[in-house]
């Protein structure tokens, strides 16, 4: 039968259309037919099925509708028929519009259950490694081992072994030398923008001024930033003559000056010692220094956080001067120094109380505290129940053993002191360089 070209079949008569003409226009009018005997192929007739099929609620089941034969395209433009000879229907998208040619994606009818796809792998290419294995994993460089070179000791038998054996024999770094590691990597942890340290004390004498340039010398040292201690003692403090002095100008001077758009311009204004801290020193003049207040130190502070990361203010012995308003305010973190003995004790704990009652006492849970040994052998009082008393209300405690170089009272050289005292200020630096990390949004 010839397929007319707007794709319907021709009409004709139930004679012409063939012996089932009538059946298959019951179907396509969607009314149920007779159940036809099947016919075997040695001519004969099975029985019909028992009864009609009924859908699961107990309606009666719709008749089969063979789906319409599919009419393909072929490269040259011409229609083909089905494999079975019959005619073939057009092929119409779903959307009414007629077919392109194209392949188009087959969809199962909604009555149909959806059949399981297997997942899909992204396959390695042929005669590569992995190929035909679906569960493959292509190679990271992150598998790659690395055999790490052991690094050559510092110091003892450790150090001798592998100079005599020319490095074949490389023994490792001790135990010692694995801690220095871990308290000099806690030192140089990054700075969020700068971040300032009051160092003080109620009593002088306790070592002040000292704590604060060794502090200062560690982190100038160990670190690759900037590091700065700001004078603001008003009387008279004596933080410069711990640094060779390289020029006259104080914090005065910094101020008056005009022209401060660099690095070089405040460089102009400090003297650096051999360890690269770096020294802004206070007015020389006891008289006129008393007029180094509040408002000024803030400025002066602000000239410096633009240009180092770390600044340490050497405060003065008391509390109530007009700066120590505006060391309190912008001090990040508070290192509280105590000698080991009584009378030194009690300053430092006043101070404290006092910081406390006068809206500090984030600085006060921060503080670290130090305790200077004023001479050799064991002192005259316990250390220990010292330690204990700070630790409950402190954040941490040091000792500083008493070292024959920082009781010159001249400029301190880090090469010049004993191994325990250096090991010491290391410690002291690392824990007080924990907090660099922390959020300080509250502190400007």
């Amino acid at each position: 039968m010839r397929v007319q070209p707007d794709g319907t079949y021709p009409h004709g008569n139930a004679a012409q259309a063939g012996p089932n003409a009538a059946q298959t226009q019951q179907y396509s009018q969607g009314t149920a037919a007779p159940v036809q005997p099947y016919q075997a192929p040695d001519g004969s007739q099975a029985q019909p099925y028992p009864g009609p099929l009924h859908a699961p609620d107990g309606a009666p089941a719709q008749p089969y509708q063979a789906a319409a034969p599919q009419q393909f395209q072929a490269p040259d433009g011409t229609w083909s028929q089905a494999p079975n000879g019959a005619p073939v229907q057009p092929f119409h998208a779903p959307d009414g519009a007629p077919h392109s040619g194209l392949a188009q994606p087959h969809h199962a009818p909604n009555n149909v259950a959806p059949q399981h796809v297997a997942p899909q792998y992204q396959q390695p290419a042929y005669g590569q490694p992995g190929w035909g294995n679906p569960g493959y994993q292509p190679p990271s460089l992150d598998n790659v081992p690395v055999k790490r070179v052991k690094k050559a000791p510092g110091s003892g038998w450790r150090k001798a072994v592998h100079h005599v054996s020319g490095g074949a024999i490389n023994p490792g770094m001790s135990a010692e030398e694995r801690r220095l590691q871990e308290l000099v990597a806690r030192i140089r942890q990054p700075v969020r923008g700068d971040y300032r340290i009051a160092v003080l004390s109620l009593k002088g004498g306790v070592g002040k001024t000292t704590t604060t340039t060794g502090l200062g010398s560690i982190f100038a040292s160990i670190r690759g930033d900037r590091v700065i201690a700001v004078d603001a003692n008003p009387d008279f403090g004596t933080l410069s003559q711990r640094v060779a002095i390289q020029t006259r100008s104080t914090v005065r001077d910094l101020l008056l000056d005009p022209a401060i758009e660099r690095y070089s311009d405040v460089r102009r204004h400090t003297s650096q010692s051999s360890s690269r801290l770096e020294v802004l020193a206070s007015e020389r003049d006891p008289a006129a220094s008393e007029s180094f207040n509040d408002e000024e130190y803030r400025a002066v502070a602000r000239i410096l956080q633009r240009f180092y990361n770390i600044i340490l203010t050497d405060c003065g012995t008391g509390l109530m001067h007009s700066a120590m308003n505006g060391v309190l305010d912008l001090a990040h973190s508070l290192v509280l120094i105590s000698s080991a003995a009584i009378d030194g004790a009690r300053s430092a704990a006043a101070t404290l109380d006092w910081l406390s009652l006068h809206g500090h006492d984030h600085l006060v849970r921060n503080a670290v505290v130090v305790i200077n040994l004023p001479r050799e052998g064991s002192p005259n009082v316990g250390v220990q129940q010292l330690r204990e008393y700070f630790l409950s209300r402190c954040r941490a405690v040091h000792i500083i053993p008493f070292d024959e170089h920082l009781s010159e009272g001249a400029e301190i050289d880090l090469h010049r002191l004993h191994k325990s005292t250096k090991r010491a200020y290391v410690e002291l630096a690392a824990t007080v360089a924990d907090e660099f990390g922390a959020e300080h949004n509250r502190y400007r």
